[in-house]
C-alpha cells in the first residue's frame, strides 16, 4: 500500500541550466543567436537548431572521454559555437571552465593544472596561445578549434589530436541525454583576474546560476523580454558573460555576439543590422562606439539601454553616452564571486548617477561593517566595508578547504560603500586602494568621482606614490577626451571646494590611453609600477 501524504507536495523540479535552452528551443525556436565576425561576416542560428547542435556536441564530448564532473576548458570570444559548448557541457554534467586569453601563459597554465582539463576549446585566432599551453599542461589530451564567421586560421601543431569544431560534430556528434543530476552539481568555473595575487577559482553550481538568472531578469535589473535584441559585449570568460547566455534564452530574447571585433565600426554595424535594443559591457567598449559615431556622424536608433559594469564610469562619460546614443544607462556592481550580479540601477529610476550602482535584487543581501569588522549600527548614509551573501554568492574557492565567508555566511568584497536612504549603493573605493598620508586615509574613489564628472575627462585614476615624510601621497592620472585641453588648474579647482586641502594630488599625469587590465578595468597595478 502506497502512503500518500495528506499535506500534498510539489514536483521535484531540479534547477539545472539545460532547461533554459530547452525552453528557448520549444517556445522561441526561430529566435536567432547572431555572431559577428571579421570584415562584417555574420552567422545566425535559431534556438531550436542551436539546442540540436548542443546535444550533438554533448555526445562528441562524451566520445572524447569527458564525464560528469570533468572540466571542459574554453578559451574563446563570444560566439554561437562558444554558447553551444556551454550547453553541450552543462547538459551532461560537465563543467564549463572559461579561460581569459588575455592572461599570462603562467596564469593560464596554473588554472588548467588546478582544473585538470582534459579538453581545450579555442577560438581560431588563439591557436598560438594553445600551442604554448599544451606542452605545459599534461592533462590536456585534445584540442577543439571552434567555428567563427570570417575566421580561417591554420590548425595549431601541439602534439595532441586537434579537431575542427564542425568535423567533431560530424564525426563524433550524437544526441545525448541531458539532466538527471542534482541541481547542486558544478556547472561553471571562472578564475578571478589575479590583480591582487594569484587567481582563485570560483565554482558555480546549476542551482546558483539558475537563481542568478532569476535575479538578473527582475524588472529593476536587466528586465529582459522576448521582444529584446541583446548585444553581449561583455566577454563570456568574464563571470559567465554576466549570465546573459543563460538569461537570453530563458526569456527568448535575440542574442547578438560580437566575437572578437568590438571596435566602434563593428559594433555600429551589428547594432543597426540586428536591431539591438539592449547592450551590456564595460565602459571602455561604449567609449569606443561614441568616438566612432562622432567621427562618422552615425547613429544607433534601435538601442534603448546600455548596461555598464566591470568598472566605475565617470559621470561625464555616462552623460555623453546617454546624449550621443539616445539611451538609458544602467550602472551596476558585481564580482566574479557573486556570479556576478550584486546591484543594478533600474532603467526607470527617476534619478540616475554614475556614482550609484543601484539596489540588490531579491536573493542578494548586503551589509556594511567598520574597519574592525563590526556591523555599522546605521546602514544608510555611512561608509563601510561591504559584505554580501546569497544563493549565488561564493562559499569557498575552488580547491580550497577554508570557507571564504564568516560564521554568518557573509563574504567580504573588499569594497568600501555607502548606501543611501533609497537603498542605492555607491562603491566609494577598494579598501586596498586607500592612500594613507600622514596617518590619515585618503579615498581615491572620491577624487575620481569629482574629476570624472568634468566633461573633458575620458577616464581618471588616483594612485598612491611613496613619500619620505607622509608615507604616501595621491597622484592623479587623467586621460583627456580626444581633442580636449585640460589644465592642472582646471582639475585642481574642481577638487578644492569638494575635498580637504591635504587630499589634493601632489602631481597630475596625463596619458593618451588609460592602461586597462584584462577585465577592462583600469590597471592600477601598472599605473603604480609606472608612476607610483
Amino acid at each position: 500500500m502506497t502512503f500518500v501524504s495528506p499535506i500534498g507536495a510539489m514536483q521535484p523540479y531540479a534547477l539545472t541550466l539545460d532547461q533554459f535552452i530547452d525552453h528557448a528551443a520549444k517556445w522561441h525556436g526561430r529566435t536567432e543567436v547572431v555572431t559577428g565576425g571579421a570584415e562584417g561576416a555574420v552567422s545566425r542560428i535559431g534556438y531550436a537548431a542551436l539546442r540540436a547542435r548542443s546535444k550533438r556536441l554533448s555526445g562528441a564530448l562524451q566520445a572524447l572521454g569527458l564525464a560528469p564532473g570533468d572540466n571542459l576548458a574554453i578559451m574563446a570570444w563570444n560566439s554561437q559555437a562558444h554558447m553551444e559548448c556551454w550547453y553541450g557541457a552543462v547538459g551532461i554534467g560537465v563543467v564549463c571552465h572559461t579561460l581569459n586569453p588575455r592572461l599570462t601563459i603562467e596564469h593560464l597554465t596554473s588554472m588548467i593544472a588546478q582544473a585538470a582539463n582534459p579538453v581545450l576549446a579555442i577560438s581560431p585566432d588563439l591557436a598560438p596561445i594553445a600551442e604554448q599551453l599544451v606542452p605545459r599542461c599534461p592533462t590536456l589530451r585534445a584540442l577543439v578549434v571552434l567555428d567563427e564567421p570570417g575566421a580561417d586560421c591554420p590548425l595549431p601543431d601541439c602534439g595532441v589530436p586537434v579537431w575542427r569544431y564542425g568535423e567533431l560534430l560530424e564525426t563524433l556528434g550524437e544526441d545525448a541525454d541531458w539532466g538527471g543530476f542534482d541541481e547542486e552539481t558544478p556547472a561553471g568555473l571562472c578564475f578571478t583576474s589575479g590583480t591582487t595575487g594569484l587567481p582563485k577559482g570560483v565554482s558555480y553550481t546549476h542551482r546558483s546560476n539558475y537563481l542568478h538568472t532569476i535575479h538578473q531578469l527582475q524588472a529593476d535589473a536587466s528586465g529582459l523580454s522576448a521582444s529584446d535584441s541583446l548585444l553581449v559585449a561583455v566577454p563570456m570568460f568574464h563571470a559567465n558573460g554576466w549570465g546573459f547566455p543563460f538569461s537570453g534564452p530563458a526569456v527568448g530574447a535575440k542574442l547578438v555576439f560580437p566575437g572578437r571585433h568590438q571596435d566602434g565600426a563593428s559594433l555600429e554595424r551589428l547594432i543597426n543590422a540586428e536591431g539591438v535594443t539592449v547592450a551590456a559591457g564595460v565602459p571602455t567598449v561604449w567609449l569606443g562606439l561614441v568616438d566612432h559615431l562622432d567621427r562618422t556622424g552615425g547613429d544607433v536608433p534601435s538601442l534603448e539601454r546600455v548596461m555598464l559594469g566591470g568598472s566605475s564610469v565617470p559621470q561625464a562619460l555616462m552623460d555623453r553616452l546617454e546624449a550621443r546614443l539616445g539611451v538609458t544607462v544602467q550602472t551596476s556592481w558585481g564580482m566574479t564571486e557573486l556570479s556576478p550580479l550584486g546591484t543594478t540601477t533600474p532603467a526607470t529610476a527617476p534619478v540616475r548617477s554614475a556614482a550609484k550602482s543601484g539596489r540588490p535584487p531579491i536573493g542578494v543581501d548586503l551589509l556594511l561593517r567598520d574597519a574592525e569588522g563590526i556591523d555599522l549600527p546605521e546602514q544608510h548614509g555611512c561608509e563601510g566595508r561591504l559584505f554580501v551573501r546569497g544563493a549565488s554568492v561564493i562559499d569557498r574557492y575552488f580547491g580550497h578547504e577554508d570557507l571564504a565567508t564568516d560564521a554568518q555566511g557573509w563574504f567580504d568584497t573588499g569594497d568600501l560603500a555607502v548606501i543611501d536612504e533609497a537603498g542605492n549603493i555607491s562603491i566609494t573605493g577598494r579598501a586596498k586602494d586607500l592612500i594613507k598620508s600622514g596617518g590619515e586615509w585618503i579615498n581615491p574613489g572620491e577624487i575620481e568621482a569629482i574629476v570624472g564628472a568634468l566633461p573633458d575627462v575620458a577616464q581618471v585614476a588616483v594612485i598612491g606614490r611613496a613619500h619620505a615624510k607622509w608615507g604616501e601621497r595621491p597622484i592623479l592620472v587623467v586621460e583627456p577626451r580626444k581633442g580636449a585641453e585640460l589644465s592642472d588648474e582646471t582639475l585642481l579647482e574642481a577638487l578644492r571646494a569638494r575635498v580637504a586641502s591635504w587630499w589634493l594630488p601632489d602631481a597630475i599625469v596625463r596619458v593618451a590611453a588609460m592602461p586597462l587590465a584584462m577585465t577592462g578595468k583600469i590597471d592600477k597595478m601598472r599605473l603604480r609600477a609606472e608612476h607610483g
